[in-house]
């Protein structure tokens, strides 16, 4: 197990979704899918008890404009373990460290997702915020559904559609054929897996009432949220060193 603690950061936006590259293996990928069978049982059923928690916070914010502590940090350990599981699966491929079974916070996990508890919420917004929510829901869709029809024909009497990828599903293949010939992730797909995958949360932490900042219009891609203030000097000079080249701030900003 590696010891590194990535660095915290606290945003302007009250969630914070970072995932920092930790060069993934030539052909693990291939069978992530099936390492990763014991978290989608485990996370079948967490998510499950989200929603329930979800309807709960519901009517305790209606009513006492609070979501209770208690349930808020159950549902952003959901979250976090699902964050953990998609950076390391098919949403990003970022790293080969397998994810540990834990809704807590994990510091040196190179994938790490905070959200800032409410002391307060509107306690009308609950009943509307997913009306609001529709322009998010198109653009989202379109980054993380199932792509465009490419053909329709019949079979046995039926239809069939062939479609293509989704923008992040595209995006990580790409990156997966590429570890898998040539041991390189591009830096401009990872950057644009994590900035599409960020958005998602974002929509998700506000349609499930965890928030009342309604979610940004904007890819923000890289590693870390560019909501987040500059770090120190001698926090960037440790993150370029660990990051191989094409890794890190100053990736991020060029």
């Amino acid at each position: 197990m590696s010891s590194t603690a990535y660095p915290p950061v606290s945003v302007a936006y009250p969630l914070s979704v970072r995932g920092f590259f930790d060069q993934p293996s030539r052909g693990l990928w291939l069978v992530k899918w099936l390492l990763l069978i014991p978290h989608y049982i485990i996370l079948f059923f967490l998510w499950l008890a989200f929603w329930i928690v979800t309807v709960i916070a519901f009517f305790a914010i209606l009513f006492t404009t609070r979501y209770p502590k208690g349930l808020f940090d159950f549902n952003v350990g959901v979250i976090r373990w699902s964050w953990r599981v998609s950076f390391y699966g098919y949403a990003a491929l970022g790293t080969d460290r397998y994810p540990p079974f834990t809704l807590a916070d994990v510091p040196d996990y190179p994938a790490r997702l905070d959200l800032e508890y409410p002391q307060q919420l509107n306690r009308w917004l609950p009943l509307v915020k997913w009306l609001l929510a529709f322009p998010h829901y198109i653009l989202v869709g379109a980054l993380v559904g199932s792509g465009y029809v490419v053909a329709t024909t019949m079979q046995d009497g039926q239809p069939v559609t062939y479609s293509t990828p989704s923008l992040i599903g595209a995006a990580v293949l790409i990156a997966a054929i590429a570890l898998l010939f040539t041991t390189r992730y591009p830096p401009g797909l990872f950057d644009l897996a994590l900035g599409i995958d960020r958005w998602g949360y974002r929509l998700l932490v506000y349609v499930a009432l965890m928030t009342d900042r309604y979610p940004p219009f904007r890819l923000d891609q890289g590693s870390s949220d560019i909501e987040g203030p500059p770090q120190s000097p001698a926090t960037s000079e440790a993150w370029q060193v660990e990051q191989p080249p094409g890794y890190g701030p100053e990736a991020e900003r060029g």
